[in-house]
Order: structure tokens, then sequence, then C-alpha cells
């Protein structure tokens, strides 16, 4: 059996300890993972520190080249990178990506196209000020070295939006993957650090522990973290001590909002998809759908044909649409969520039953009759669940898509955009769709709000995010 080791300045380091990964659609041991000490954990981080003057000092244009490097080899190992991503997250391999199952393919497409896009943006000097006595200028400066915390659910692509966007400003980089997917993230960082000088990037791989050792470390410039508003709060916690900068995005509980004009049919595949991509395991799903009585029943007919006809099994076989949840923890929370629904009265109009035999699989589902209050509309399912709430009045169900303390994402739904935008502005998060939902862009920026975080990704202003601004000011002759 495989065991996947750290790589710290180039090279592998030696497993003192190891732990077990498993495949979450059978259960089994699929390989062995390093478990970081506290001791590697500081010489991952001295040597990103080491490393990074000579990395920041080399020029944009040079960052930019090793950028393009990365993405030919993500590109040359798409398909064991892939399969990897299946056995250990669940995700089915999908197709190409292009109109097919957005699967495991689809997130290495994605781990390619991210590191392209973050190569080509330019970052030019600002002239914020400029008269006949003086001349502005904001430069940016590297922060040093960037401790980078990755989540399960998309464990590769998440990786790259928070490694791309530091090595192309002059950080460098040291990464925890999440323990649940540490395999195929080793895996994948080992091939990035084979294309770039030693000691840019290196990886510590484990448990909450060391994610700890790394939030709470002086040497570290910037905390990039995705995950669970809990963990999140330790990490913001442990960074403070230090004043480290932080982007943190902690999830949500994002509200969809169908207004009385929309077509049921026409916007079903988009409802399907904006809460069920990867099984509901994204932060930027729906969560919670609330639709107008006029249309509750068209909408629910049309979601439960949709969730009918989608093959659930192992990612590995042909022809699976929907995989397992990634863990049993939160295959544990999903059935709670649906059984405190059950007991208060809200039909479950599909699925509702933990599948038999080995594996997390739990079925896609439909609830309906639930109103606001219940855990299941409240928290954050982040499985294949969704609760459907009717509403009659626009601005009561505008009050109760803001009601919670999260504000990730939102969508609005309706024939008429200009109604739909007045809607949209009203809305608390940090991204709302007009007729999609969770769609997202390299070039645009993309964050939250309350609970769900602080700091943008992407684009311009996620190049900035890992970087101090450094004021020149001149006083012109």
């Amino acid at each position: 059996m495989q065991t996947f080791l750290n790589t710290v300045n180039g090279q592998p380091v030696a497993a003192g300890k190891t732990f077990d990964s498993l495949n979450p659609a059978t259960g089994e041991v699929i390989a062995k993972v390093a478990c970081s000490s506290r001791e590697e954990v500081d010489q991952a981080i001295a040597t990103a520190q080491k490393a990074q003057p000579a990395w920041a000092a080399l020029t944009d244009a040079q960052r930019r080249a090793y950028l393009i490097k990365i993405a030919d080899a993500i590109k040359a190992h798409a398909e064991p990178l892939a399969e990897w991503v299946t056995r250990e997250q669940g995700k089915p391999l999908g197709g190409d990506g292009r109109g097919s199952v957005p699967g495991s393919r689809f997130e290495l497409m994605g781990c390619e196209g991210w590191t392209r896009a973050t190569a080509a943006i330019d970052v030019p000097v600002e002239v914020v000020f400029e008269n006949e006595q003086r001349r502005d200028e904001v430069h940016r400066q590297p922060y040093g070295v960037v401790a980078a915390i990755a989540p399960w659910n998309w464990p590769l692509l998440i990786a790259m939006w928070q490694i791309v966007p530091s090595l192309r400003m002059g950080n460098t980089v040291v990464i925890k993957p999440s323990e649940y997917t540490s395999a195929c993230s080793l895996e994948l960082f080992r091939l990035i650090a084979e294309v770039l000088p030693p000691g840019v990037l290196n990886t510590v791989s484990g448990f909450g522990d060391v994610g700890g050792w790394l939030s709470d470390d002086p040497r570290i410039g910037k905390i990039m973290f995705t995950g669970s508003a809990s963990t999140g709060s330790k990490v913001a916690a442990a960074a403070a001590r230090n004043l480290t900068p932080t982007t943190l995005e902690l999830g949500g509980n994002d509200a969809a909002i169908v207004l009385p004009d929309a077509d049921p049919e026409s916007i079903a595949m988009g409802l399907f998809w904006g809460a069920f991509l990867n099984m509901g395991q994204t932060c930027a799903c729906v969560k919670r759908l609330y639709v107008p009585d006029s249309l509750h029943d068209q909408i629910v007919a049309a979601l439960a044909k949709l969730a009918g006809a989608m093959p659930m099994g192992d990612g590995m076989l042909p022809g699976t649409a929907m995989g397992p949840i990634q863990n049993r923890m939160q295959f544990d929370k999903v059935a709670r969520l649906v059984e405190a629904a059950r007991s208060a009265g809200a039909t479950i109009v599909c699925g509702g039953q933990p599948s038999e035999g080995p594996g997390n699989f739990y079925p896609l589902t439909l609830v309906t009759d639930i109103k606001d209050g219940n855990p299941l509309v409240d928290e954050e399912q982040f499985g294949p669940v969704l609760p459907i709430i009717r509403y009659t009045d626009v601005d009561d169900v505008v009050a109760k898509a803001n009601r919670l303390d999260v504000g990730l994402g939102a969508s609005v739904w309706s024939r008429d955009a200009e109604q739909a935008r007045a809607v949209a502005m009203r809305l608390q998060a940090g991204t709302v769709w007009i007729n999609q939902h969770g769609v997202i862009h390299p070039l645009v920026p993309f964050g939250g709000s309350k609970r769900s975080g602080w700091g943008v990704e992407f684009g311009v202003e996620g190049l900035k995010s890992v970087t101090r601004p450094h004021v020149i000011s001149m006083q012109k002759s």
C-alpha cells in the first residue's frame, strides 16, 4: 500500500507516523499518509522562510512562467490525479467537464485553468494621486510565508486557489491538506514542487493540531483557510495572537429565491446542480430554496424527476452521477438533520433513508412542508438534502433569506432581469447570482459576509489579498 509523504525543500520527508486514508464509497483503507510532528512543521516553515527572498526577487514574468509550468504539469498528470480524487474524496470521475457530470476530471480542469488564468492577470502599479507637487504610487509586496489550510470537499481546486495567487505575488507556501483527502493532495503538491525551486512549496499533513501549529507561528505572514466556521474561529484566534492577516472562507447557508414569474421547467436544472453539485458538499451550494406558493408543486416535481434520474454509486464506475458523502461525521450530521425534520412533520419527497451496505451513501433528498427555524433550514447541512420553503410575500422572503448570521452566496431566479436585480441588491451575501448559482470565475472576486468569513479570492483583488500595499510618495522638483 502506498504511503504519501510530505515534501519539504523539494524532497520527500520520511514518515515517522502515518494515518489511514479511506475510500468513502467502500470504507476501505486505500493509502497511508504521513502525520507531521511539530518539529516537521517547524522545519517546513523555516524552509519556506529561507526560500522566500530569492523567490520574491524573481521578476513577475519569471513567476508567471513558473505558474505555466505548474499548469502544464497538472495537465500531464490530470487523469491519475482525478482517479485519486474519486477514490479518496468520492466525487465521480465524470467526463471532460463540458456538459457532463462535474466530477474529478472537472476539478482537475479547474486546477489547470485557474492556474493559467492567474498567471495571465496584470497587477500594475497604481498611481493613486498625482498633481504638480507630488506623485503617490501603490506597489504590492509579498507577506513572506503563507500558511494554507485546505478542505476536503474540493481538495485540489481550493488548494490551488490558495497556492497559486500566493506564489504569483512572491510568497512561499506551507500547505496542510485535510486529513480526509491528504493522499490526492500530497500527490498534486509533490508534482508542483518538482517544477518549483526547492522550498517554495512545502507540505505538512495531519490533524487539527498541525493546522494549529501553523496558525500560531509568528513566522507566518498570512493565513488562508477554507473550512467550517468553528475551525475558522480557532484559526482567527491563533492568528490574532501574532496579528497575522487572514483570509477566511467559512461556508454558508445559501438561500435561493424563486420569484413568481419564473418558469419552473427552465430553471429546474440550474437549481438542481446549484444544490447538489458535489453531493451538496460545496460551500456555495443552495442550502435552502424559497419558492412561491403558485410554483411550489411544479418546482418540487421537476427537481424530484431530476433527482430520480441521477445514478448514485462508486465514482470510479462508468455512468455514476452521484457519489458518497465524503466522511462519516458529515454523513451522520445529514442523517440527523433529516430525521429532525421528519420528526417535526416535514414531508420527505424523495430520499431520506441512508443506503444499506458499505460506503457513505445518502440518497438525494427533497424536503417540503418545512419552515424557518427547523434545524435543516437553519444549519448548513453540507450534503445531498434540500429543504424547500413556501412563501407568499417577496419582502418577507428577503427578510428570511437575510435572517441567518452567514452570507456566502445567494441567488434569485426570474424572467424579469430588473426585478431579479432589485431583489439581489437586498440580499446579504458576498455573491448573489441571478438565474444561476455557485458559478464562480477566476477573474471575479469571491468571498463571504457576516460569519461566512472575510477577505476575497480570485482576480486582481485576490492577488492583492496575498500582498501588503507599499506606498511610494514622491515630491516633484
